[in-house]
């Protein structure tokens, strides 16, 4: 069920608190939710916040099994390649040597980060936060975790690792026999409880049971009428990491949340230039990317340069059409759509521009949402490099073009997260005024 926020009215209303939108800044008054229900923004829609029955348990159970998941999926092989009796086998921090141990470093460590350390964070920081609670104790520290928490949820890919699994499959099948793994299992099901476990996570109820507010926090008046729309205009800030609305002081840019420690800003620094800066760069390495080759195969027969395309062509005329058309999504279209997409935003909120303010933020939330899925030409590779290793017979190197394309993945995600969506709003608040 999904249910919006109330524009606070001309009168107060008793027993409800004051929040802000993290992507249009609209003050509105919060309503109760029950059941399976989600609270959006009255103006853009924006998600403000879910309310899961039994949420804090729910999430300790999914992130207790993806525990013993994540041991499994990283100590037993994934997947196998046999040929003429000789079985390769490899693991994912295994995957990860073979290309430290090549010269590629650089994909190593986006790898590693992205399917190992922020998936372990984020498993570890739940636990430490949600076990001391389901035993009546408040864990220390939970600021700092819970910010950690946070930073680890946009990197953690186990997802697209998955996909980018199967694709692997597919090309190894047409080279030798594929002898699947007990960690392939595991880690596809480690993928569904980690989104189950972040599903049913509620910062809400997390903070209610730690107690909603720190001793000497400045607590906005929640009787309060709002002389403006905005918090901003209000001398409000609203906490991105915990959502927590309070008063901006006489130095705002130096602020930081009473309840989690996070930086508070009234905007974020410098996000045009910033975001700017992270395009440029993103939009000059999408160049060698697609045109360098990706992967050198080296066989018996010679050595072959596939780049990015040559590789969706390969999987189209091997009759895998369905996964050559997921991988010229992935790879190619989304990350010069997401290019093209944030420029527009960047764009349209440097000249104030009014129009289209809904579905601009919607394009913003769709890159958000689509950015990570373009890692999937990288963990193909991952897996190919790792079990192409048959000496005289066959080897699989990651070329230059795969640490141009990881470079775009990231440089696009950074600019998706330097860009405010709350700059698009601002100009109709200045219309307004």
């Amino acid at each position: 069920m999904t249910t919006q926020a109330t524009i606070p009215p001309t009168t107060p209303a008793t027993g409800t608190r004051l929040i802000a939108c993290h992507e249009c800044d609209l003050l509105q008054r919060e309503t109760p939710l029950t059941g399976e229900s989600v609270l959006r923004c009255c103006r853009c829609g924006a998600e403000l916040y879910r309310n899961h029955p039994d949420s804090l348990d729910r999430a300790l159970a999914f992130t207790l099994t993806s525990v013993v998941l994540f041991v499994i999926s990283n100590v037993y092989p994934i997947v196998g390649l046999a040929v003429n009796g000789q079985l390769v086998e490899t693991t994912l921090l295994g995957a990860v040597r073979i290309l430290y141990d090549d010269g590629m470093w650089p994909i190593a460590a986006l790898v590693f980060a992205t399917t190992f350390l922020m998936p372990l964070l984020q498993i570890a920081t739940m636990t430490y936060l949600l076990t001391p609670l389901r035993l009546h104790r408040r864990p220390y520290h939970a600021d700092v975790v819970f910010r950690l928490m946070q930073l680890a949820r946009p990197w953690g890919m186990t997802e697209v690792l998955i996909l980018g699994m199967l694709v692997a499959l597919v090309k190894l099948a047409h080279i030798a026999s594929v002898v699947p793994g007990v960690a392939l299992w595991s880690f596809g099901t480690l993928m569904l409880l980690l989104a189950a476990a972040s599903s049913a996570f509620d910062p809400h109820q997390l903070w209610q049971r730690m107690g909603d507010r720190y001793s000497g926090a400045p607590d906005p008046d929640q009787t309060a009428v709002p002389s403006a729309r905005t918090a901003l205009a209000n001398g409000l800030m609203t906490c991105h990491t915990c959502g927590l609305l309070t008063k901006s002081d006489a130095h705002p840019h130096d602020a930081g949340c009473p309840r989690c420690g996070a930086h508070l800003h009234p905007r974020k620094p410098a996000s045009y230039s910033r975001t700017w800066a992270f395009l440029i760069a993103a939009m000059v390495l999408y160049i060698p990317a697609n045109v360098l080759p990706v992967m050198n195969t080296s066989s018996l027969f010679g050595s072959q340069k596939d780049t990015i395309l040559s590789g969706v062509a390969y999987l189209w005329t091997s009759g895998s059409w369905p996964l050559a058309l997921v991988v010229f999504i992935a790879s190619i279209a989304v990350p010069m759509l997401k290019i093209i997409a944030i420029m527009y935003l960047v764009i349209s909120a440097q000249w104030r521009s009014t129009t289209l303010l809904q579905q601009r933020t919607r394009i913003y939330r769709l890159v958000e949402l689509v950015g990570r899925w373009s890692m999937l030409d990288i963990y193909v590779i991952t897996i190919l490099v790792a079990l192409v290793q048959f000496s005289a017979l066959a080897t699989i190197q990651a070329g230059p073009a795969a640490v141009a394309f990881g470079a775009v993945v990231v440089l696009t995600m950074f600019a998706a997260m330097s860009f405010d969506p709350r700059l698009t709003w601002d100009a109709t608040e200045a219309h307004h005024g």
